[in-house]
């Protein structure tokens, strides 16, 4: 039954006023309402407007204006409230039936509800209007047919609807900002990802809303071999009067009849698939796609590689030395506009050697391999190395040739309590940002912009910050006031500039410091300054604090900025400071929900997607993307569209395949050919993760590709190495299609089995690629490529001291012992292994990133622990990677191994532990309430336990190594007061 609680009415066939009537050809039988023709109508649709319950008074002009559409647009309209004209027979006479405001079961057989899934199966069209949503309950067929059920409504008020979708039919012609007034429906579910959402509300610009800001209003979708339409919009009759309303209408109709072409799996995410061209990456960063649709991608050890669609292989292009400590390497890759041409790709990288430094060089690629010998230096970016962090290092070419380069604040961020690192005492360069984003003569936390020139060298566009020959000044600045601009990308046709802007890590204002952490999407008209380390988020000013001291000023004036640390080697008065376009922070942003309500933050941004005709590849992202902006998030593991309102400000941020599972993406780029490439950093801090991936994300408007998983096992070994492959996990997401499987297992193209999990023995040493080739009965193929190391054994690289998970003590200092074995080389126990290549890095964890705190060549040594000066509420942690690359042998490539462990501080928020496993649970004495809860940690065997409390409570929570340990796992204290 209907779900609205009013008068029900009923008739058993629509009555139009008479002047209406006078105007429309009657015919006998469904009171049909045919419509006079100067031509011959070409198709016929169906209006059912029976009700079971509340009857809307809207239900006669509705039928009234779908007849003079009809009338208008060349289609018959016939019109019944009998539920006995469905009947395959009598329905086979129709291109759409379209439900007006229909209510409860209306449908009152199954014989009927046969004819409507029969019609929809054979190609037919369906149209909901409003209460159509009201209607059926008990039918799931009906109800995925609709998309989402009705669950309640506010009175009838003005309300803006946001319209996203801009080359549908039905929304084509809607402003993007539509507001006019109606009954505004809210629904039981959230129908997005399920169907195609052309249109949402906007709940601020009314009452009674409950969906929040996600609230879809208008979809479409392909349904079960049919057509599927639904608009809320249409209770009051004077919606059907509103030429606006009657275009919406109409081209709804014109879709589910199949007459109007459009895309209703824009937004479907089962339409897309992920496409892995690589599983093997070791530290994937940075990925260009040339027009020929080779991927250029970049690992940050050093290695430029290259995926070729036509074999679906990998090669090593080249390999660039380079220093990875600290958040240094190869980072930042792109590719010349004229590149068919002249084969010219740009590297961001951090040279090895002693001087600390970034180059931006340009290499000339000749065939698939990196000429070294090419390379021209176009600039070199000074930096220090003593400390960690922000280096950034994306590179963006437009369209008008001109090269972004985007440089971190290279500052430590870990003693100023996650508030502005401006520490101007002695010697404490390295903590002050202000000697770099703030510093105009600085080329350090900025987003520069030159144009390159084909001798190697660059000119200055228009248009920088500072022009050329203005005194303590860097003309190459185009955004300053940046802290860590991991990614960005120009807006080819504004020419605006888009990043994704790293914050500091404060949970909570404190007056005397400033505001807390906030992570932000910048958008630059026009070159600007953007605040760091002065300002965060919409303007909101930090504290000039004095760290010698442990005083605080006043706030920093974002109309005036005053640059006077003694690190600035550039003008004190700075240009004033910019908001950012969005912004968030660790918990909910009231500003911007659409951002998810909490967690970690790592911001990154974002291509916009122009929709080309004449780019002819099916995979292609669909027009409804046209001037999107994409950003995504890679602690959220998250990608959104950006709807940009006409006048460059938001106009609505949707989410992008939410139900895809995205691990940690770093970097997301639109291809010449209109589809999207991803890299996926995958779990783990310190980088070397099995699980990194570069993928492909095709949009598939009909037969799914397979997708092929292989393994080999092992990978690597003496010869002869034999080799258990298997094809076990792969599947393909079409129902009832029949997969092959063949293999080559020198990745040459031919076939060696065909076998499900074959077992090859390799017995001449060398580097193999041996290839997955999985098909379906559809002609579609997918392969997975599996290095082989024939003839080397990959080390073992073991940390003997610290345990892993083991205490330790912020600022103290900590051994460790590391042991590395190769079956080639030796080992370092041995002497055959030299621990001086032998590689332990200490890295910061925090959250669920890490920075870099330098590098020891050594099997053993002492580490002092940063001092944590900021507070205990920040999850931090340690971590200790160590790795070797071993020597390789004849006629097979060097492999390499890291071990990792983490290390946990003596004292922790217990909010921030995985799992109750190894714990228990006491309250410290002079406790009132378990609000505030504290770590504890015992150490072997001693009590450390700390009385008292900071806050009127204290939780505290220890590890414990006994047996015993889960019997105090979830102990609870006795409340008091």
């Amino acid at each position: 039954m209907s779900q609205e609680t009013r008068v029900r009415s009923r008739s058993s066939c629509l009555h139009l006023p008479f002047v209406v009537a006078l105007a429309l050809l009657l015919d006998p039988g469904l009171c049909p309402f045919g419509s006079l023709h100067a031509q011959t109508p070409s198709y016929k649709v169906l209006v059912f407007s029976a009700t079971a319950g509340f009857r809307h008074a809207s239900i006669t002009n509705g039928i009234a204006t779908i007849q003079m559409l009809g009338a208008t647009n060349n289609f018959v309209v016939d019109a019944t409230e009998d539920a006995t004209a469905f009947t395959d027979a009598n329905l086979a006479q129709y291109k759409a039936i379209v439900f007006l405001c229909t209510t409860g079961d209306v449908l009152t057989n199954a014989q009927q509800e046969a004819a409507l899934q029969h019609f929809i199966e054979a190609g037919g069209g369906w149209v909901g209007v409003h209460s159509a949503a009201d209607t059926e309950y008990a039918w799931p067929w009906y109800g995925g047919l609709l998309g989402a059920y009705f669950a309640s409504h506010p009175a009838v008020q003005q309300a803006t609807v946001k319209v996203a979708d801009r080359v549908d039919p039905s929304t084509s012609m809607l402003p993007k900002r539509w507001v006019r007034t109606d009954e505004w429906y809210n629904f039981q579910t959230n129908a997005r990802s399920s169907v195609h959402v052309l249109a949402t509300l906007d709940e601020n610009t009314y009452t009674g809303g409950t969906m929040g800001f996600d609230h879809p209003i208008a979809w479409s979708h392909n349904y079960d071999g049919g057509r599927a339409w639904y608009t809320a919009g249409g209770h009051t009759p004077e919606s059907y009067a509103e030429p606006l309303f009657q275009a919406h209408l109409l081209g709804g109709i014109q879709f589910a009849a199949g007459v109007k072409p459009a895309d209703p799996g824009s937004t479907i995410d089962s339409k897309y698939q992920k496409i892995i061209l690589d599983s093997t990456a070791a530290d994937p960063i940075e990925l260009a796609v040339a027009p020929d649709r080779r991927v250029f991608y970049i690992e940050r050890g050093g290695n430029v590689k290259i995926y070729k669609p036509q074999s679906s292989s990998i090669v090593l292009a080249g390999h660039i030395a380079v220093e990875t400590q600290i958040e240094d390497g190869l980072l930042g890759v792109t590719l010349d506009n004229g590149f068919t041409t002249n084969n010219w790709l740009y590297l961001f990288y951090s040279p090895s050697g002693t001087n600390a430094e970034q180059h931006v060089s340009r290499f000339t690629v000749v065939g698939d391999s990196l000429d070294l010998s090419s390379e021209k230096i176009l600039l070199v970016i000074p930096t220090q190395r003593q400390e960690c962090c922000h280096s950034a290092g994306s590179l963006f070419m437009h369209t008008n040739g001109d090269l972004y380069i985007s440089a971190g604040d290279n500052t430590n961020p870990f003693d100023s309590s996650g508030f502005a690192p401006i520490d101007e005492r002695a010697g404490r360069s390295p903590w002050d940002a202000q000697k770099s984003a703030s510093n105009c003569n600085d080329l350090r936390g900025k987003i520069l912009r030159i144009h390159p020139q084909p001798n190697g060298t660059y000119t200055i566009p228009a248009g920088n910050l500072f022009a050329p020959g203005t005194p303590l000044t860097r003309p190459e600045i185009y955004v300053m006031g940046c802290r860590n601009p991991f990614r960005m990308a120009v807006d080819e046709t504004t020419g605006w500039l888009y990043w994704g802007e790293v914050g500091p890590d404060a949970s909570a204002d404190v007056s005397s410091r400033g505001p807390k952490g906030y992570d932000e999407w910048n958008q630059a008209r026009s070159a600007g300054n953007y605040g760091w380390p002065y300002f965060v988020a919409n303007n909101k000013a930090y504290i000039d604090y004095d760290f010698a001291m442990g005083t605080s000023g006043a706030a920093f004036n974002p109309s005036a900025p005053v640059n006077n640390s003694p690190n600035n080697t550039g003008p004190l008065n700075l240009p004033p400071a910019q908001s950012a376009w969005l912004w968030y922070p660790y918990d909910s942003s009231v500003e911007f929900p659409e951002l998810n309500a909490s967690g970690g933050r790592t911001a990154m941004g974002g291509p916009v997607y122009h929709y080309k005709t004449n780019v002819v590849m099916g995979t292609k992202l669909p027009a409804y993307f046209d001037q999107t902006l994409f950003i995504w998030e890679w602690s959220r593991d998250y990608i959104k569209e950006v709807k940009i309102d006409d006048d460059g400000s938001v106009l609505k941020i949707n989410p992008f395949l939410s139900s895809f599972q995205f691990n940690r993406p770093i970097d997301l780029k639109i291809g010449p050919d209109g589809v999207l490439y991803l890299i996926e950093w995958g779990t783990g801090f310190g980088g070397g993760n099995p699980d990194a991936k570069v993928i492909r994300i095709d949009y598939v408007g009909g037969n799914h590709p397979p997708v092929a998983i292989g393994s080999a096992t092992p990978n690597n070994g003496s010869v002869p190495l034999t080799v258990q492959f298997s094809s076990a996990g792969s599947y393909d997401p079409d129902t009832n299609d029949v997969l092959s499987v063949a293999w080559s297992f020198f990745g040459d193209g031919a076939t060696n089995s065909t076998a499900t999990n074959p077992v090859f023995t390799y017995t001449n040493a060398g580097n193999y690629q041996a290839q997955l080739m999985v098909s379906d009965s559809q002609g579609n193929r997918t392969i997975a490529n599996l290095p082989i190391s024939a003839g080397n054994n990959k080390p073992i690289v073991s940390i003997l001291q610290p345990p892993n998970g083991a205490i330790f003590d912020w600022g103290k200092a900590l051994a460790y012992q590391v042991s590395v074995s190769d079956v080639e080389d030796g080992s370092t126990g041995s002497g055959t292994i030299a621990c001086s290549n032998v590689t332990v890095a200490p890295l910061l964890g925090h959250n669920d990133h890490s920075h870099g705190q330098g590098q020891f060549n050594a099997c053993s040594g002492v580490f002092t622990v940063p001092a944590n000066t900021d507070s205990d509420a920040d999850n931090l942690f340690f971590v200790l990677n160590a790795s070797y690359t071993d020597r390789g042998a004849p006629n097979v490539a060097p492999l390499s191994a890291t071990t990792s462990y983490v290390f946990q501080p003596r004292r922790k928020q217990a909010e921030f532990c995985a799992t109750n496993s190894g714990m228990g649970l006491a309250y410290t004495s002079g406790c009132h309430r378990p609000h505030q809860r504290q770590l504890y940690f015992p150490l072997s065997g001693q009590s450390h336990q700390h009385h008292g409390c900071h806050l009127p409570c204290q939780l505290q929570r220890f590890w414990r190594t006994d047996r015993n340990a889960h019997r105090f796992a979830n102990r609870r204290a006795p409340q008091h007061g």
